[in-house]
């Protein structure tokens, strides 16, 4: 994936064969953490949508690396965050990461990704008793550019006027009405679509700027 800064994406993948990848509540559960400890050093989520067999992000990269110390200490800080929030006061709190990350060592948001999909992965085939990947190799991403269009004297990539967010947006949110799964798009709880109707406080996405991108583009 070629990812540059400063520019929102529509990141999504899915299981392999099409396969699903959430078997429980709390696999979409898990996931949302992983997004949570993964995601915010590199930029804002704006809208999410997670699916039985894939899922859909659309995100404002701000940064395509950062240190990797600094990320390991955020990954830390979640997941401790993740297994108070699980088990309460019987959460084991684990040693933090005994890996000692070079200060001048750098990770992409392509690399911190594929954690993401790995880490998850190995707690999903830990649960289910298989083996294997889970999602397909490459997550696959769509910056705005309109497909045939692009000159080299002309940048069609998102911009004001373009409707890419909104349109972006709503097909997001539409997913599991269009799969059967609801009747609307808010009876969904694992997207953003109760986030941007004010029917939950969520904080995963930034719903501030998502809310200013969507009245200014």
């Amino acid at each position: 994936m070629r990812f540059y800064e400063n520019q929102l994406f529509h990141i999504y993948n899915q299981g392999n064969n099409k396969q699903p990848i959430f078997f429980s509540d709390e696999n979409y559960i898990f996931f949302l953490w992983k997004m949570r400890a993964h995601l915010p050093l590199f930029g804002d989520l704006i809208s999410y949508c997670l699916m039985p067999n894939h899922f859909h992000w659309q995100f404002y990269v701000r940064k395509v690396e950062v240190k990797r110390s600094e990320l390991r200490a955020w990954i830390d800080k979640i997941e401790i965050l993740r297994r108070r929030k699980t088990y309460g006061r019987n959460a084991i709190i684990l040693n933090k990461n005994n890996r000692k990350a070079d200060k001048e060592s750098f990770i992409t948001l392509n690399d911190s990704i594929g954690n993401l999909q790995r880490a998850y992965t190995r707690a999903v085939n830990k649960e289910q008793e298989r083996t294997g990947s889970l999602f397909q190799k490459n997550c696959k991403t769509k910056d705005g550019w309109e497909d045939g269009t692009q000159t080299k004297d002309t940048d069609f990539r998102f911009s004001k006027g373009n409707n890419y967010l909104n349109l972006c947006l709503s097909y997001i949110h539409n997913n599991p009405r269009k799969a059967g799964l609801v009747e609307n798009n808010t009876d969904w709880i694992y997207s953003s679509a109760k986030d941007y109707e004010g029917l939950r406080n969520g904080t995963l996405c930034n719903l501030k700027l998502g809310r200013e991108m969507l009245n200014e583009w």
